[in-house]
């Protein structure tokens, strides 16, 4: 009988994800000079004549084989990656109403944007024609951009290899922000007005018949980037958080965090970080700019609060939710809200992976928890020796790792299966770099160029990639291996992003661990299992037992569906889909989409998908208060 193939872990999946496969570079020849605007204004010429004439079967012959339409919110209310001309032609034909989108033109407005000589591939060898675009759809306005290669195989006519086409407004709804910003004053004779400050405090504590349309659980990027998308489309939003500040989510992790992520990918919407701010944020100064944020944004926060009870009627459609909320004079307010829609932003996934092991409850040492409880670690006293032991060797494990052994503590590692490590240096530089650098282009133009790239080319790109930053990174890695610590290099040599996407975990951005593992600093327990927590350590199946005063699990988070069954209990965690790793067309499954149960959506990411979904969610939730779109709509 045949034994199911095991996936090796860099391979590995989330539960009912697909397995995504890398595109293909097309073959076709070499541009070296050719007049770039024409180029792209002949092909959106055509473009726009097949959309209009409603003759759909010419946009196949706009489409290189092996393309790929990529569209948010343009096409449809949700997300698609469309491969090939067929696939293009039939999805357009399907729609219920026509074609949503009803033009685009070029956008030359900055150098970025024009039509320019671009490559296709990673290592430049593949070069065509590059264009941002304005759209315009049945009900708002967005942006995209083209990618032109010529086809070698139909006279080296110019088509397109890839196409992104993203809603951005509303019309009749837009932001209200530049052009449309608030008056701030009406001024004449208003008696018994109320200045900003009481209107502020009436609108934050939701007085009187006051009512969210949105409730937010978490306070941290994913909560208060929804929630300034959500105000400046004038829709009422309440965050609630357990803890007692704004930040406190960063705060109190553990005390040597700083982002591996550099400041130009790291901006929020609205405000970006200052010139001054250093490029890797400290956690706790990160903590300090949420709070700040929070405040700017004039977003209403109610800290010290948790959900105790919430259920949903499907034919009122909306939530009758249960509230405590710690005040500042120690009592408690219980508070009954009826949102319509209710946003889990607990983070990029959900509890934590606490394994449970033989014997831990009988561990007589000084601390044995998971990386999240990790606050830091202690001080040891003249004259004695402190062990620790830390399993996991992703980015939580290394860092804590480190801050053991500056803290003279002797540390081991333990790695059970393998681990993609790129230096920070190194490897944001080649991921990175053209985009989210300093002198780069404007942020939301970086945003549309990596967004514009679909995820199977985002893979066959980072393969390149991913070789380029092994070489760049030759030393270190060998090093590694002669310590005993085992690599890989991703999802199918893909690198960091795709085990971000595909797993959300099992890379290390090294930022010195690595060179202490090299030089035997830091110990590596490579390859076996823990047999047992024992009263001074750990035990492993091979044997061997190791001491420890400290043992922390840095053993990941599990998905975000396990904390809605938790909050909300097991109606809507049947209901909802699974969050993280690729759907069928390669997007991201469930993530700022909706979910499977309406009025209830999943918000994480790191700094830039928050930055970025935010207004994506955001304009999902207007359509719908609106009457734009149904949650039923396709």
């Amino acid at each position: 009988m045949a034994t199911a193939a095991v996936l090796p872990s860099h391979n590995r999946l989330e539960p009912g994800s697909q397995q995504l496969a890398a595109a293909a570079y097309p073959d076709t020849g070499n541009v070296a000079s050719v007049d770039a605007n024409a180029v792209a204004n002949d092909w959106v010429d055509s473009f726009n004549q097949a959309l209009s004439s409603q003759h759909l079967a010419t946009v196949k012959h706009l489409f290189l084989q092996g393309s790929c339409w990529r569209d948010q919110l343009g096409l449809s209310w949700d997300y698609h990656s469309l491969h090939g001309p067929d696939s293009i032609v039939s999805f357009l034909k399907s729609a219920p109403k026509g074609t949503r989108i009803k033009s685009v033109k070029i956008d030359d407005s900055n150098s970025t944007r024009k039509p320019a000589i671009s490559a296709v591939d990673f290592k430049g060898k593949v070069n065509g024609v590059a264009s941002f675009l304005t759209i315009d759809t049945d009900v708002g306005r967005g942006r995209g951009l083209v990618r032109l290669l010529q086809d070698s195989k139909d006279d080296k006519k110019w088509k397109a290899f890839t196409l992104f086409t993203a809603m951005q407004e509303l019309k009749g709804f837009e932001e209200t922000i530049r052009d449309n910003r608030p008056q701030g004053v009406e001024h004449g004779d208003h008696v018994g007005r109320k200045n900003w400050q009481e209107r502020r405090l009436v609108t934050e504590s939701f007085e009187g018949d006051l009512e969210p349309t949105v409730l937010i659980l978490g306070a941290g990027q994913g909560g208060l980037t929804s929630a300034a998308r959500l105000h400046q489309l004038k829709i009422p939003t309440l965050i609630i958080d357990k803890n007692p500040r704004v930040g406190d989510n960063w705060r109190n992790r553990y005390h040597q965090l700083v982002l591996h992520d550099p400041v130009w990918y790291d901006h929020l919407p609205y405000v970006p970080f200052p010139s001054h701010w250093p490029i890797f944020t400290p956690k706790d100064k990160l903590a300090e700019w949420f709070e700040s944020y929070a405040k700017l944004m004039e977003l209403n926060v109610w800290n010290s609060t948790t959900l105790t009870d919430a259920k949903w009627d499907d034919t009122k459609r909306e939530w009758t939710v249960n509230l405590e909320r710690k005040m500042a004079d120690g009592k408690t307010e219980t508070r009954t809200l009826h949102p319509r829609h209710v946003i889990q932003a607990t983070g990029h996934s959900g509890e934590m992976k606490m394994p449970s092991i033989k014997g831990m409850d009988g561990f007589k040492g000084d601390r044995l928890c998971h990386s999240s409880q990790f606050s830091g670690a202690q001080n040891i006293p003249k004259g004695q020796t402190k062990r620790a032991i830390i399993v996991g060797c992703c980015n939580s494990g290394h860092d804590i790792a480190q801050d053991f052994y500056e803290h003279g503590y002797n540390v081991t590692l333990v790695q059970r299966s393998s681990t993609y490590v790129m230096s920070s240096k190194n490897g944001l530089d080649v991921l990175l770099g053209g985009l989210y650098e300093e002198g780069g282009p404007e942020t939301e133009d970086a945003d549309l160029i990596f967004l514009s790239i679909p995820n199977a080319m985002l893979k066959r790109m980072h393969q390149d990639a991913t070789a380029e930053i092994s070489k760049r990174d030759g030393s270190l890695l060998k090093g590694l291996e002669k310590a005993g610590f085992k690599l890989d290099d991703g999802p199918d040599d893909a690198g960091f992003f795709m085990k971000y996407f595909q797993r959300g975990g099992g890379y290390y951005i090294d930022v010195g661990c690595s060179q202490l593992i090299i030089d035997g600093k830091v110990r590596v327990k490579q390859g076996q299992e823990i047999e047992e927590v024992k009263p001074n350590g750990l035990l492993f199946t091979d044997g061997e037992m190791l001491e420890a005063d400290e043992i922390i699990f840095a053993t990941g988070y599990e998905n975000m569906r396990g904390t809605a069954r938790k909050i909300f209990g097991d109606e809507l965690a049947e209901r909802v889909k699974d969050v993280w790793g690729f759907d069928g067309e390669g997007e991201l499954r469930t993530m700022w989409r909706r979910t499977g149960h309406p009025g209830f959506w999943f918000f994480g990411g790191n700094l830039a998908l928050c930055r970025y979904y935010s207004r994506m969610i955001a304009l999902q939730i207007k359509a719908m208060e609106e009457g734009i779109m149904k949650y039923e709509d396709p």
